[in-house]
C-alpha cells in the first residue's frame, strides 16, 4: 500500500511502499478516505516536534483523518462503518478504556503521525475499536475536521467546567489566530447560542481569504498589529472566552488583559523557547483581582469527537468548504504540504 512518510536520514517527504496491516485480534482494518494537514504536519516535516517510531527509519505523517472499515475483524464494528481515529494510544497499546488519555501523564502515550507512532497518511491502518469513533455516513466527507474540532469541543468543556462554581453567562469570543485551527474554532464559536458576539484576531492585510472567512461567519476581524490583544477591551469591548490557537507565546499573557471580569482563556498552541519582559505583577493582580482563568488544552476524547461530529453534521457545506484551500492525491503530498498565506486546511485523499 502507499503512505506518506518522513524519511529519518534526510528528513524528505516521499511516498513509500508498505505492506498492508494485518489486524491483530482485537483490532479492524480501517480503509482511510482522507487526511488532513495542519500546522503540527508541517512542523513535524520541519523539524520542529515529532519523534520517529523506535528502530524505524521513517514516520507515516497524518493525525487527522476519516475511513471506513474494511474488516471488523470479529469486533463489534461492521464493514462500512465510518470512523476516525483517536491520535492518542498507551504505550502498552493492550486495551482498556481510552477516555482520559487526553490526560494522561508524559511517557504513558504516543500520538500516532506526531511522536511514537505511525499515523494514518496511507491507504489502510489497523486500530483497536475504542480508539475509533463512529461517525454518519453524511460527515464522511469532512470527517478530518474531526480531530480538530475535537479540540475545541474540550476547550468549551474545560472553560465552563471552570467557571462551574458560579452562574457565568459569556456573550463574547475572541479567537487568538486566523489559521486553519483558529478559523475552525470561529466557525463552531459563532454556532453557540451564547456568544453574541465573535472576534478573530490576525495579522494579514485586506483582501484576504481568511478575513473573508471570518466575517462569514458573522465574526469580527481584528489586525493585531492595530490593535494587540490587551487594547481589544477599550477597542471593541471585554472578552468572555478566548481561544488561543497561534502558539506565539506573548499571547498567553496578552489575552487575560483582554479578557472580562470571571473571564477564561485556553491556550492550545505549543510554542518554542521564548523570551519576553513583561510586568509580572499586573499579569499576576490581573489575574487574582479579576477571578480570570488561563487553561491548557491539548488532545482529546471520544466524547469530544463525538460533539464536533454532531456540529459537523449540523454545520452547512459552503462553510466546511470555506476552509479547504487544496485537495491533493499521495504522489502530490509535497504540494499538500506547502504552506503560504493562501494556505488554510489542506487534504490527503486515498479515494
Amino acid at each position: 500500500m502507499q503512505a506518506v512518510a518522513l524519511m529519518r536520514e534526510d528528513r524528505a517527504l516521499r511516498l513509500v511502499e508498505k505492506a498492508r496491516p494485518e489486524p491483530a485480534a482485537g483490532e479492524v482494518l480501517v480503509r482511510t478516505l482522507s487526511v488532513g494537514i495542519d500546522g503540527s504536519d508541517r512542523r513535524i516535516v520541519d523539524g520542529e516536534i515529532g519523534e520517529f517510531p523506535e528502530g524505524e527509519a521513517h514516520l507515516v505523517l497524518g493525525h487527522e483523518t476519516v475511513g471506513v472499515v474494511e474488516d471488523p475483524n470479529g469486533t463489534d464494528l461492521e464493514r462500512g462503518d465510518f470512523v476516525v481515529p483517536l491520535v492518542r494510544r498507551p504505550t502498552d497499546d493492550a486495551g482498556g478504556s481510552s477516555d482520559e488519555l487526553d490526560m494522561a501523564e508524559p511517557d504513558t502515550f504516543v500520538e500516532r503521525g506526531i511522536f511514537g507512532a505511525h499515523g494514518y497518511m496511507a491507504e489502510f491502518f489497523a486500530s483497536r475499536p475504542e480508539h475509533l469513533v463512529v461517525v454518519p455516513e453524511s460527515v464522511a466527507d469532512y470527517g478530518f475536521l474531526v480531530e480538530p474540532a475535537s479540540l475545541v469541543e474540550k476547550s468549551l468543556e474545560q472553560a465552563f467546567a471552570a467557571r462551574s462554581a458560579f452562574e457565568w453567562s459569556p456573550s463574547t469570543a475572541l479567537v487568538l489566530g486566523n489559521g486553519n485551527l483558529g478559523l475552525l474554532a470561529l466557525a463552531r464559536l459563532a454556532d453557540r447560542p451564547e456568544f453574541e458576539r465573535t472576534y478573530c484576531l490576525g495579522r494579514r492585510d485586506r483582501p484576504d481569504p481568511t478575513v473573508d472567512f471570518v466575517e462569514s461567519v458573522g465574526g469580527t476581524y481584528v489586525d493585531s498589529r492595530a490593535t494587540p490583544p490587551e487594547a481589544i477591551p477599550e477597542t471593541h469591548e471585554p472578552i468572555d472566552f478566548a481561544f488561543e490557537a497561534t502558539g506565539h507565546p506573548n499571547h498567553a499573557v496578552e489575552v487575560v488583559s483582554a479578557l472580562a471580569s470571571n473571564g477564561v482563556a485556553t491556550l492550545q498552541g505549543i510554542p518554542g523557547s521564548a523570551e519576553a519582559e513583561i510586568d509580572l505583577g499586573e499579569f499576576h493582580a490581573g489575574l487574582v483581582v479579576e477571578n480570570k482563568a488561563l487553561l491548557g488544552v491539548v488532545n482529546s476524547r471520544a466524547s469530544h469527537f463525538e460533539a464536533a461530529s454532531e456540529w459537523l453534521a449540523e454545520t452547512d457545506t459552503e462553510t466546511l468548504d470555506g476552509l479547504i484551500t487544496g485537495v491533493f492525491a499521495p504522489e502530490e503530498a509535497e504540494a499538500a504540504f506547502d504552506d503560504d498565506e493562501t494556505t488554510t486546511k489542506t487534504v490527503v485523499t486515498f479515494e
